[in-house]
């Protein structure tokens, strides 16, 4: 079917790479070779640049990637709309979450939503808020679930979902360790571990340092929240990190909780949805489900 063809030179315009589009289309690379050679022959124009790096849309392939997506969206609603006849929902979730989210909250909601809508086929891409924002931003990814501060201004929505508790945690043998609570300007001087720039972690450990005027005698960084946490286990120095990924380490003692002196450390979880995409009913069922299971 065309629409078979279409979808060949959607994935490789947005992979930007033959071999990539293959791999992820579960095609050989000459299948899709001939899949673009073919739409070239019907266009009558070339529409990729090719490299041996990479490949870009010509001109004429701007204008089909553009129509093509809108075939593509309009061809899965009418068979879903056709399925929904028959009590099914079927589709594809290209869904992006930031690594607290992806890893911890995620995976159990997802299996929920599979066992009511087990023909959705749910891609989800792990990365830190900034890379999923871009993602969101380039078309390559349809929802994504993210930390920290989103602004609206260029987003079609933004739904914050839910509140993230923050907690400062120290090695178990660190001096904080000893006292019950304490004062932020007890922090002065401290060893810190941080995540990576981007993240939405970092910017709120940046923005807590910031606003009390923390001198920092060190910082080490790491690209994963889990990495912080065994760093701090291991002895390293501080770190902000979710409640969610501390929660058995503080239980078992293997790292200590440091209480702020009236000191709230809130942020909030939203998802984001790029302005101009249409959502198809797997997107929405998807988005109705999360926000009833954080309920």
């Amino acid at each position: 079917m065309i629409t078979d063809t279409l979808r060949v030179f959607v994935t490789v315009a947005e992979l930007r790479h033959f071999s990539k589009a293959a791999e992820s289309l579960n095609l050989s690379q000459p299948g899709v070779s001939l899949h673009i050679r073919n739409l070239e022959n019907e266009m009558g124009a070339k529409l990729l640049h090719r490299s041996s790096k990479q490949v870009r849309l010509t001109e004429a392939g701007e204008i089909l990637y553009k129509h093509a997506k809108q075939m593509m969206h309009l061809y899965d609603e009418a068979k879903q709309s056709i399925r929904l006849l028959q009590h099914e929902v079927t589709g594809q979730i290209r869904l992006g979450a930031s690594f607290t989210i992806g890893e911890y909250i995620l995976p159990g909601m997802i299996a929920d939503y599979a066992k009511q809508y087990p023909l959705v086929n749910i891609e989800v891409t792990i990365r830190n808020t900034e890379e999923i924002m871009r993602g969101i931003r380039e078309g390559m990814l349809d929802i994504g679930l993210v930390e920290g501060k989103v602004s609206a201004a260029e987003w079609n929505a933004v739904t914050p979902f839910m509140k993230d508790q923050m907690i400062l945690i120290a090695p178990s043998d660190h001096p904080l360790a000893r006292e019950r609570v304490i004062e932020p300007k007890q922090l002065q001087d401290q060893i810190w571990v941080l995540r990576e720039s981007g993240s939405g972690t970092r910017a709120f450990s940046d923005q807590f340092i910031a606003e009390h005027r923390l001198r920092v005698v060190q910082t080490y960084s790491f690209y994963s929240s889990q990495g912080v946490k065994e760093a701090v286990v291991s002895g390293l120095g501080i770190a902000l990190l979710s409640e969610w990924i501390v929660q058995k380490e503080i239980k078992y003692r293997e790292v200590a909780q440091i209480h702020l002196k009236e000191h709230q450390m809130e942020r909030e979880f939203s998802m984001v949805q790029s302005s101009g995409v249409e959502t198809t009913l797997a997107h929405r069922m998807f988005i109705q489900h999360l926000l009833t299971y954080i309920s």
